[in-house]
């Protein structure tokens, strides 16, 4: 098996630095790579891994995701996994639903990956047991779910659950 994963930042990847008294964060290096990095010899598969944004997703826009919907689309790769912010995230995958033809597993974490207390290795794993048994679609895989890309929402405490 072969994925491809396409980084677009969110708190997955968010870096905090500041000041005392004060939280400042940017968007790191894709918290894909280190994760990736760290369970390497346990991996049976090969991958690729391109990043295309460093955004909150509450700033990305209908060109930034016309941006991953052009990278997904050229893509050799027949499953990809899209690391992404959760606030939005809902929104990309419906401008990547047209794309039939592939595998696409979205998913994102609440906590950045750099916390201690972070869920993103957990959704990451999940995600990548999702594009090994999934035919051909876009997904959500967050909070040890996996759903069709409309049939999920975000409630207002962060969780994703099928819509009712």
């Amino acid at each position: 098996m072969d994925l491809e994963f396409i980084c677009t930042g969110g708190t997955i990847d968010k870096d905090y630095s500041g000041s005392k008294g004060t939280y400042d964060f940017h968007i790191g290096e894709p918290a894909v790579i280190d994760i990736l990095k760290k369970f390497a010899s346990n991996i049976n598969f090969v991958y690729n891994i391109k990043s295309i944004l460093k955004k909150d997703s509450l700033d990305v826009t209908d060109d930034d995701r016309e941006l991953i919907y052009h990278a997904c689309k050229v893509s050799s790769y027949g499953r990809i996994i899209i690391s992404h912010g959760t606030d939005t995230l809902i929104d990309t995958a419906r401008k990547l639903s047209s794309l039939t033809d592939k595998v696409i597993i979205i998913f994102g974490s609440s906590r950045p990956a750099k916390f201690k207390d972070s869920e993103a290795e957990f959704n990451l794993g999940y995600a990548i047991c999702a594009a090994t048994v999934k035919s051909n679609g876009v997904y959500i895989a967050m909070n040890g779910m996996l759903y069709n890309w409309d049939e999920c929402e975000k409630r207002s405490d962060g969780i994703f659950i099928k819509k009712c």
